[in-house]
């Protein structure tokens, strides 16, 4: 019978580390993603969050050039050499939901961010143009489309979620451990 318990602590234990070990290295490749997008420049889109057809202010900061903005939900930016930002109006066929990726370039150097479009539409309209002027064709492909892969509730764990993850595990390895080591009832105190 001690036989059982042992083999079904060891299979609980091992189920659990299999399960949150994956889940752990995908937040460790997530987190290490993220360190490959440091620049000698600072770049950001404000909102980060827009509805189709809303406005967007796209920021550079120390950039000592002229800045390129990219993105496949607005027409190409470009940030002249002493100014730090431009607006940038997002398509209206832009997908709600669907997060785009926005590429700062500043001499070459480039950096990438997300840019998310929300569901519904913008409440009101801008009183003002965007100050940039469409650089690509109309008809020619959009170079940067969706970002895809990072999918469902695994796109955002964060230090809280590793931390409750570790807690589970540790969790379960002092159950099983517990369970391998109860004595049985039988009067062999």
């Amino acid at each position: 019978m001690r036989a059982i318990r042992v083999a079904s602590a060891a299979l609980l234990a091992a189920t659990t580390l299999t399960l949150t070990a994956t889940t752990a290295s995908t937040a460790v490749a997530d987190e290490t993603d993220t360190n490959n997008n440091i620049t000698s420049f600072g770049f950001r889109v404000t909102p980060s969050t827009i509805a189709a057809g809303g406005q967007v202010m796209l920021s550079v900061d120390g950039c000592e050039g002229d800045a390129k903005v990219t993105s496949g939900v607005f027409d190409d930016a470009h940030i002249p050499k002493g100014q730090n930002s431009v607006s940038a109006m997002v398509f209206q066929d832009a997908k709600p939901g669907a997060m785009y990726e926005v590429t700062f370039d500043c001499k070459g150097e480039t950096g990438t961010t997300d840019l998310t479009i929300a569901t519904g539409r913008p409440t009101h309209q801008p009183t003002h143009q965007p100050t940039h002027q469409p650089t690509h064709h109309p008809t020619a492909p959009v170079r940067h489309g969706v970002k895809a892969g990072v999918g469902g509730s695994l796109g955002g764990l964060d230090l809280h979620e590793i931390a409750l993850g570790g807690a589970l595990i540790v969790g379960t390895l002092g159950t099983a451990y517990y369970w391998t080591r109860r004595r049985s009832g039988d009067g062999n105190s």
